[in-house]
């Protein structure tokens, strides 16, 4: 008969601790206490200022919410994307503000890309004058700031230019004055939605054109005219649209009348300079990680690019930069985003934007707290929704290692 006794003694190698103290020394549950600890903590001191900010709103009678934007707004914004008068709701201003916020951002992307790889390139041209003033252009625009280079240029717009009854006619149609530029437009048509209905499923068209001729050389080495045939569907098919619906051929021009223009499309001073600032400034930093990310391509890259016989331009187009991207890719994602913020100093120079039309409202309507959030919330997502895709882009030109 066996009988079974208990050992009350303590495990080896606890030493008599207790079992609190075995836990309180594992990391891992340590670890797990220490951040619901953290949590906590956030939770505390985000119930405290929002407690409080409310029993300060209350004291001083100012009301809380979204409700405002429901209200007239009372006040005329001087351009905008779509259609506003001072009768309108704050909501709706809000509207125009993010609409000119997400144009003035998206012009000055495309326009600082474009000019940044132009600069970045020229600086290592191997022609002295050009590389010098590549350098030079780099070297001023990125150490004046970007303050000072909006009123440079607004200056320059609203001093230097004439007044509208003496402005400026390089060609027929076009005025330059310290109002801003006038540009004809083609007169309002159905065919015009035809023509853009089109060229947008002609760029739809060529993307799977470009994708199906690029797996066709992989599988049989042969090449495909794919910027021939691409060309002519994107310029065929709107203009094979334009001809089905009437071909319209009016033009709304500008015209003086008494002292001021009417009709055609108005460039404004505001947003010229903002645009220009913009792109010009961020055209810099571009640039620079544009150079680095060339120079960080081997050199032999190059060399058996020439021994192959292929020339200067195609061995920087098909070589170099293909390689270059992945270096260039992520900076210039950040330069991205800092032209987006950058866009709330529109609210110095005059350019109705989300912060300037946002200031507008808190003035009048005294919902900082609601206007602030606002900010937050749109500048977020244009960063956010700016990383998501250039990080979508850099995944898909990163090489695959084999």
């Amino acid at each position: 008969m066996t009988v079974e006794t208990r050992d009350d003694r303590p495990a080896a190698g606890t030493g008599g601790r207790s079992t609190l103290s075995i836990w309180w020394h594992d990391p891992r549950i340590r670890g797990i206490l220490w951040q619901l600890v953290m949590v906590a903590g956030v939770i505390l001191v985000g119930w405290y200022l929002v407690s409080n900010t409310m029993a300060n709103l209350a004291r001083q009678n100012i009301a809380s919410g979204f409700g405002f934007l429901e209200r007239d707004a009372g006040f005329a914004i001087s351009e905008s994307l779509i259609a506003y008068d001072a009768s309108n709701t704050y909501s709706r201003a809000f509207v125009v503000g993010i609409l000119n916020t997400f144009k003035v951002a998206v012009l000055g992307i495309v326009a600082a890309t474009i000019l940044g790889v132009v600069i970045g390139v020229a600086r290592l041209s191997s022609n002295w004058l050009v590389a010098k003033l590549a350098s030079m252009y780099v070297e001023v625009t990125r150490n004046i700031p970007l303050l000072l280079q909006l009123f440079i240029w607004y200056g320059f717009i609203t001093v230097s230019l004439p007044h509208p009854r003496e402005a400026a006619n390089p060609l027929p149609g076009i005025f330059f004055s310290n109002r801003g530029g006038k540009f004809p437009v083609p007169e309002a048509h159905p065919a015009w939605t035809a023509v853009l209905v089109a060229l947008a499923l002609a760029v739809v068209i060529t993307w799977f054109l470009a994708r199906w001729a690029k797996a066709r050389q992989n599988r049989t080495g042969q090449q495909f005219p794919i910027w021939k045939a691409g060309g002519a569907i994107v310029v065929g098919l709107p203009f094979a649209a334009w001809l089905l619906w009437g071909a319209p051929t009016a033009m709304n021009v500008p015209e003086m009348t008494g002292f001021r223009f009417t009709g055609g499309i108005t460039v404004s001073p505001e947003f010229a300079a903002l645009f220009l600032g913009l792109s010009i400034y961020t055209a810099g930093f571009i640039a620079e990680i544009v150079r680095s990310g060339i120079l960080a391509v081997s050199y032999g890259q190059t060399e058996a690019a020439a021994a192959l016989g292929l020339r200067s331009n195609l061995i920087l187009r098909l070589i170099v930069l293909p390689q270059a991207l992945r270096v260039i890719i992520p900076p210039t994602t950040s330069q991205y985003l800092n032209l987006t913020k950058n866009s709330s100093l529109a609210v110095a120079i005059g350019y109705p934007d989300l912060v300037s039309i946002g200031n507008t409202t808190l003035n009048q309507t005294g919902q900082a707290i609601e206007a602030i959030s606002i900010f937050m919330a749109v500048y977020l997502t244009l960063s956010l929704s700016i990383s998501v895709f250039m990080n979508w882009y850099n995944k898909k030109i990163a090489l695959v290692e084999r």
